[in-house]
Order: C-alpha cells, then sequence, then structure tokens
C-alpha cells in the first residue's frame, strides 16, 4: 500500500494550494454538486458548453481533504476545451491516472468524487427561466453510498 507520505507529491500539493478554476461560475450552463457521505468531501462543478459542443469555461469549488480538491482542480484543467463526448468517456480509472499517487480504497472515493459530479453536471443543464421546455436529466451511475 502506499506510504501516506507519497499520497502528497508535489503537483497534489500545487493543485491543492494553487487550483485551476476554483470558484464560481457566472455564466455555466451546466452544473451539479455531490458530497462523500463517508468524510464529508463536498464538491460542486459549473460548466459553460458551447453550441459547439466542446466545454468552454469549467470551474469547480468545495471543501474538503487534499485529495478532493486537487483532484477536482486536475480534472478541471484537463477537461477545459474537450468536447462534451470526450468528457463523458474520461473513465474513473483515467481520473485515477491523473491523480498519480495509488490510492486505497476509501481514499479514491475522494478522488473520484469530483470526476461523478462532472459526469452529472454534463447531463444537468441549468433551467432557463424564459424556456421550461429543457428539464435536465440525472445522471444514472452509482451513488457513493451505493459502493461497497
Amino acid at each position: 500500500m502506499p506510504n501516506e507520505q507519497d499520497i502528497y507529491e508535489e503537483h497534489v500539493l500545487d493543485h491543492y494550494e494553487d487550483p485551476y478554476h476554483r470558484g464560481p461560475l457566472e455564466t455555466a450552463t451546466h452544473e451539479d454538486e455531490g458530497k462523500n457521505p463517508l468524510c464529508g468531501d463536498l464538491i460542486q462543478v459549473s460548466l459553460r458548453l458551447g453550441a459547439d459542443g466542446k466545454i468552454e469555461e469549467a470551474w469547480f469549488d468545495g471543501e474538503g481533504c487534499v485529495i478532493s480538491q486537487a483532484s477536482a482542480s486536475m480534472l478541471i484543467e484537463k477537461l477545459e476545451g474537450k468536447t462534451v463526448e470526450q468528457a463523458k468517456e474520461f473513465s474513473a480509472n483515467e481520473m485515477l491516472e491523473l491523480f498519480g499517487p495509488q490510492l486505497t480504497p476509501n481514499r479514491q472515493k475522494c478522488c473520484l468524487l469530483s470526476w461523478r459530479v462532472l459526469q452529472s453536471a454534463l447531463h444537468s443543464p441549468i433551467n432557463d427561466p424564459s424556456d421550461d421546455s429543457e428539464t435536465g436529466s440525472q445522471f444514472g451511475g452509482p451513488s457513493l453510498g451505493e459502493e461497497s
């Protein structure tokens, strides 16, 4: 198993201390949030999707451990500018590889929280009050509480 110190590699701490696009996104077209019930980590992902199917802008906010916050920053940086399809195809294993250090199963949940929230946000448009024809669908994946 990994040494606890290995989890805090320099690139992880860089993303935690100086996160990429952390804060609100006033022009968001899609967003969602999620919480890890095991530890209380909270992540909100806000996206502005373009008509061309690309993630024009991506931001996150939240609170929690170094792993949850740093991995959110890494994910937002990686997927901004990609197409929605590329983001949907980005797998949990790819997320764990992006993070870097090997994690125990419980710590993997911290790392994957932002990935789960991003996947859900892609399916969660913010309804325009002047257009009531658009309704958001919910992500059909398992919740953190359903995993063993």
